[in-house]
């Protein structure tokens, strides 16, 4: 049996995942902030200190959205194992909203990210978008090549060669020199340390795959050889800071400096998870960038245990995050989600590029809690009560009338809110719709709920029968975001398993008083009024979309009607997987031609069939858009178009614009 296909690969990339997700809601809230900031308002870090600084423990951030978003191009591309840059580029340019998503959006120049972006936007694709011909040295070495690398890692396990060569492409999406070679360093690490538990063994066996005269090397060799003289982590912080210290390096946040207290808290660490922590997170600058790939590489050489339990400082470290993970982008599907979650589709992409099955565990639940200590967000949200994991299952515990649930969209206006103004806006939409079948296997007195905000956001919740083992989400529950187990007396209730299946059934109208229903679009318009119309879409230049879903949906049909007030082109869309992975029917205009048109939008438009249409401005049209299988069927009136294609098989729906202003009342999702 080949290692991706051993349990142990499965639950050392969980781990991995833990780590990562751990080190950033560790290092979140004094992000920027020098060693000597840290000990007079903090002291070390020994644990989360998100409170004595006003932030929320569970955000969204570019470490981990970034993360866990650029490896899906990996399955975008058939699990090509030689993918390139330039592919990696594209799905950046599928995933990423501009100015809304991910990355720092800080302006060409600034942000080295942003940099790329506008360069993919202009046409010019990666490596070039990054490279530091076109963008200065400076820009193209910053830390962002090393912060995005963990997932290329954790799906080539023991694999040195294939983890470097993937790293590069992605790091050069964006970055050039230094920033690359340190980016290739750490994913070697991460991806031998599956095999290999000693760290100089790890450096050694990196150090291979960068350039003999690179200053990466040098600072290696540096930090390796004040470790062997002093066994005093602080006493060897202030000779990096001396010789390498961001008053070395130009930009806002260095490689260097970073990659080095890497390595630093590595070696200082003691083999220890917690105190590799606290040295990562108490020596200052970009601490929860560094803080998060340190906690991936540890989490997986030492594995679950090794999170959970510390000679040294034994700390809680997955209580209070509770698996909990945003993924806000383009593609709604993981916008709400859980480390359980990310690493399985890490797992099952490692195992595709090793030639193994995919995994289901449990029948392909959602929530199926296999992996040591795995909760997947659940947590008591009503009434007394406690979670504990035993062997695959949740053991829960409450009162009657106790809650036990999981969040399945955005939990709160609150919540949302805070967000907007955090550099990181959160934008989902519900993984679960009315028409859909919820079910779980429990064992004891309790009864599947969920939890929707109805009229004026008011919360809303729908219990099965007693004891019912399924239930149908009715239409009007939408948007649902808890999901969940409510206990009928004192008493113990063991959950094995939780999910959903079946196709969406349900209409999408404006709330009268609320919000929430608005929110439950991800916003990839330049701007979303919902007004004098309930959706009201505007776009300056360029294809925009508003889209909701799941790339769980696969065969529906979609109905919208749509009312092009100025617009190149405006319609419906189907199978969204992004900004750049659709098909759509839509109205199109050419001059004076105008046409209804079935197309595809695979990074760019293909026309699959077209007609010619008289439609005008200013009037509504109903479209609608069958996909079933390769079959697709686009109707407006009595006009029909057909198409056959199989690039796209699952996706949600979404209302587009190009180049213009647009309104819908109604979108209706059915059954095929």
């Amino acid at each position: 049996m080949s290692y991706v296909a051993s349990e142990e690969y499965a639950e050392r990339v969980y781990a991995g995942v833990l780590g990562k997700v751990i080190g950033v809601y560790l290092g979140r809230p004094f992000e920027g902030w020098t060693y000597e900031r840290i000990q007079n308002e903090l002291g070390d870090i020994e644990n989360y200190v998100h409170e004595k600084v006003g932030h929320p423990l569970i955000v969204t951030d570019d470490d981990i959205s970034g993360t866990f978003t650029f490896a899906r191009a990996l399955a975008d591309n058939n699990y090509d194992v030689d993918i390139t840059a330039r592919q990696i580029g594209e799905a950046w340019m599928n995933y990423l909203v501009e100015e809304k998503t991910i990355l720092w959006w800080g302006g060409l120049g600034n942000s080295t990210e942003h940099t790329a972006y506008l360069r993919l936007k202009e046409g010019i694709a990666a490596p070039e978008s990054g490279s530091a011909a076109l963008n200065g040295k400076v820009v193209s070495e910053q830390i962002g090549a090393q912060i995005f690398i963990d997932g290329w890692a954790m799906v080539s396990p023991g694999n040195a060669d294939q983890a470097a060569r993937l790293a590069e492409a992605a790091a050069r999406v964006s970055h050039d020199g230094e920033a690359v070679y340190g980016a290739v360093v750490l994913a070697v690490m991460e991806a031998m340390a599956f095999v290999e538990s000693d760290i100089d063994k790890l450096l050694d066996i990196a150090l291979a795959y960068v350039p003999d005269n690179c200053l990466i090397r040098q600072l290696i060799d540096d930090v390796r050889a004040w470790h062997a003289r002093e066994s005093d982590w602080r006493a060897t912080r202030e000779q990096l800071e001396a010789k390498y210290g961001y008053d070395k390096y130009g930009g806002n946040c260095h490689m260097i400096p970073n990659h080095g207290l890497i390595v630093h808290s590595l070696l200082h660490g003691e083999d220890d998870f917690s105190q590799t922590m606290k040295i990562i997170n108490t020596c200052g600058w970009d601490t929860d960038c560094n803080s998060g790939n340190v906690g991936c590489l540890m989490g997986i050489k030492n594995g679950i245990k090794g999170i959970d339990h510390s000679d040294i400082l034994p700390v809680d470290w997955r209580g209070p995050v509770a698996d909990r993970i945003y993924i806000p982008t383009a593609d709604p599907t993981w916008s709400i989600s859980d480390c359980a979650n990310e690493a399985l589709f890490l797992v099952n992409t490692g195992r595709k590029l090793g030639g193994e099955e995919t995994l289901a565990p449990k029948d392909g639940a959602q929530f199926h809690f296999t992996w040591p200590g795995s909760v997947q967000g659940f947590m008591p949200t009503h009434g007394d009560g406690s979670i504990v994991h035993d062997n695959t299952s949740l053991m829960l515990s409450g009162n009657s009338g106790s809650r036990f649930g999981t969040p399945v969209f955005t939990p709160s206006k609150d919540v949302a809110k805070h967000f907007e103004g955090a550099g990181y806006a959160l934008m989902a939409s519900p993984r679960l719709y009315p028409g859909q079948t919820l079910f779980a296997d429990f064992a004891g007195p309790g009864n599947l709920y969920i939890a929707y905000y109805g009229e004026g956001d008011q919360v809303e919740i729908v219990r099965a029968e007693q004891g019912a083992k399924e239930m149908l989400i009715p239409p009007e529950a939408h948007p649902v975001f808890e999901i969940g187990i409510e206990t009928q007396e004192s008493g113990q209730v063991q959950l094995n398993s939780m999910g959903w299946r079946g196709s969406p059934d349900f209409s999408i109208q404006r709330r009268q008083k609320g919000s929430m229903w608005r929110r439950a679009w991800v916003n990839g318009v330049d701007d979303f009024w919902s007004f004098q119309e309930p959706i009201r879409l505007m776009q300056n230049s360029g294809i925009g979309l508003l889209i909701q879903g799941s790339r769980e949906w696969t065969d529906y049909n979609a109905t919208a009607d749509i009312t092009p007030h100025l617009a190149k082109s405006a319609g419906l869309a189907v199978r969204v997987q992004g900004m750049r992975r659709f098909y759509a029917v839509r109205l199109a205009r050419d001059g004076l031609n105008t046409t209804l048109q079935l197309i595809k939008m695979l990074n760019e438009v293909t026309v699959l069939a077209e007609t010619s249409f008289a439609w005008e401005l200013g009037e509504t049209y109903e479209l609608s858009l069958s996909v079933d299988g390769d079959k697709l069927l686009a109707q407006a009136g009595d006009v029909t178009l057909e198409g056959n294609d199989s690039a796209l098989t699952s996706g949600g729906v979404g209302l587009m614009i190009e180049e213009g202003r647009t309104a819908t009342q109604t979108v209706d999702i059915r059954p095929i």
